[in-house]
Order: structure tokens, then sequence, then C-alpha cells
């Protein structure tokens, strides 16, 4: 992994980052924007994805930034479950239902490497010292 020196540099954050923005563009659909309740638990697990990754690298060490990983992770199973609702609602459409998941799909690959990766390197951070 090269050296990045913000979470902005991380491609899977950026990767995040488009989902974001895919999200809002479905939320913004008449149907879908009248379902409140679904239409900002996908927003607030979609941002999860993003805000954990950049929260988990401003942390100090290896071993916090895998927690947040970890939970940003769990936001990618989130807002894959809550697709499949809007699709079952026929809030979005088969092709744009398609492309999200295997988004979601490539965030979740991407998360476990970089995570994989942490887990190989020695700073783990002040917090974690023995």
């Amino acid at each position: 992994m090269s050296t990045v020196n913000s979470f902005e540099d991380l491609k899977v954050w950026q990767k995040a980052r488009i989902l974001n923005k895919f999200v809002f563009e479905c939320i913004q659909h008449e149907k879908f924007s009248k379902d409140y309740k679904l239409r900002e638990q996908i927003n607030g697990a979609a941002g999860s994805i993003m805000d954990n990754i950049a929260e988990g690298f401003g942390r100090n060490g290896n071993q916090e930034f895998m927690n947040f990983l970890s939970i940003a992770h769990g936001s990618v199973m989130e807002t894959r479950s809550q697709l499949f609702r809007a699709q079952d609602r026929v809030y979005i459409t088969s092709d744009r239902f398609n492309e999200m998941v295997a988004l979601l799909d490539e965030i979740s690959k991407m998360i476990n490497a970089l995570i994989n990766y942490l887990k190989k390197n020695d700073y783990r951070g002040v917090r974690f010292k023995k």
C-alpha cells in the first residue's frame, strides 16, 4: 500500500463517496422520498461507511483503524439490506439496484483487504500498547 496522507486518498473511501451519491440520487425520487424511515436509514447507513473509514484513519494506530473499518463493514451490510427493501418497494430500478450492490461488494472486499493489511503492520497505537 502506498503512503496516504489523508482519508480522501483511500480508494475505499472514494468508492464509499460514490455510493453515497447514488443513494442520494435514489432517495430524491418521489416514492422513495416519502418513505421517511427507509430514506433516513439508508442515507445514514451509507454515510456511516464513509464516516467510519475517515474517523478510523484519523485515529491513533492500526488497531483503532481496524475497529472503525469493522463498523464501516457493518454499515455496508446494513445498506445492502436496505437496498433490498427499496427494490422490493419498487423505489429503485433493477439496474440501479445491481449497480449499487456491486459497488457495495467492492467496498466490502476493499475494507476486508485493508483490515488484513493493517493486521500485518506493527503500529497499534498508544491506546493498545502493552
